[in-house]
């Protein structure tokens, strides 16, 4: 009887050490978060998206969709339809299950210093994507990737310029501008309200948000219209818009791109389309294809890299002739 009970006592101890290896094995194999031993351990990115507003805005999620399959990362997609705290919220989230690296394209420049230093506190690199914040804080992010939106504002402004040179009254402008307190809609207007400073005649008559939407647009442009008997030029800070002010100015039974010249900033296809049809005069391109860039600054700062702080995307603009060249292979 006792040999029966110490075999049966030998049995138990080695099965209990088989049971406590297989769990220390399930311990180690974590592919979520920063936790994990493997060297192999699968990158996991929590990305909060401003929304859905434009067509822009579409092309850079599926843009970031893409780089992150392409680049074996794990991507925790949120949308903040345009609202800050639910980007904060988001963020909050991310933190919680400790993702490897926060991206974010942020709604409005300011507010953002608490919720980015619980993250860094949490030891997670976060990225701004497209659009910056206006912390006095640089070590709060790692890095800003995106356009130089005040570079777009002035080649608007500098080609208005430069084909106004003649006129010999004034030229009543009217701006449609991003949404509200929104980097890209801040800095577009500075740019352009510089560039067109070197012509007096050049005049802004009419400026109001139209939140980077073709509905906003065309409801704004609707107001423009009755309240200013004579517009020369429309300004829209982004193509969506500049295509709802084209219905309504069409409505007005003005010829767009004629009775109206029409610039705008962004170059989806939709936008180039008009471009090319001769409805808008200049589009200042705004790329939104960042995916594999983000991706590859995601495993550049996990793996403890230094990167830039500032890293711009590659840009052009278009005429009306250049649009009809690049419309055939245009990506977006």
């Amino acid at each position: 009887m006792r040999t029966r009970r110490t075999a049966r006592n030998v049995i138990a101890v080695f099965a209990a050490a088989l049971l406590a290896g297989s769990v220390a094995a399930c311990g180690n194999s974590d592919t979520g978060g920063s936790g994990g031993e493997g060297g192999d351990k699968k990158i996991v990115m929590g990305f909060s998206q401003v929304g859905a507003e434009s067509g822009w805005r579409t092309a850079n999620t599926t843009s970031i969709k893409e780089a992150a399959a392409e680049a074996g990362i794990e991507l925790k997609f949120d949308d903040a339809q345009q609202k800050q705290e639910n980007q904060i919220k988001a963020i909050r989230n991310f933190i919680q299950q400790k993702v490897d690296v926060i991206a974010f394209s942020p709604v409005v420049e300011s507010g953002w210093d608490t919720v980015l230093k619980e993250a860094k506190d949490a030891k997670i690199p976060v990225i701004l994507t497209d659009r910056a914040v206006d912390s006095a804080d640089k070590s709060l992010y790692k890095t800003f990737l995106g356009s130089d939106f005040v570079k777009e504002g002035r080649l608007s402004g500098e080609w208005l310029v430069e084909n106004t040179k003649d006129a010999t009254g004034p030229v009543n402008i009217v701006e449609l501008q991003g949404t509200t307190g929104s980097a890209p809609a801040n800095d577009r207007k500075k740019g352009f309200a510089e560039a067109i400073a070197a012509n007096p005649n050049l005049k802004i008559v009419a400026s109001q948000s139209g939140d980077f939407t073709r509905a906003g647009g065309k409801q704004v442009m609707e107001q423009f219209l009755k309240a200013n008997p004579k517009i020369d030029v429309l300004f829209a800070h982004n193509d969506d818009m500049g295509l709802g002010a084209l219905e309504a100015i069409t409505a007005a039974g003005k010829v767009p791109g004629k009775d109206i010249t029409i610039i705008t900033i962004d170059a989806v296809k939709d936008g180039m389309q008009a471009l090319a049809d001769g409805k808008f005069n200049f589009i200042a391109e705004c790329s939104p294809l960042l995916g594999p860039q983000l991706m590859d600054l995601a495993k550049k700062v996990t793996a403890g890299e230094e990167v830039q702080p500032r890293i711009e995307t590659e840009e052009t603009t278009f005429t009306q002739e250049q649009a009809k060249e690049a419309l055939p292979n245009r990506k977006y």
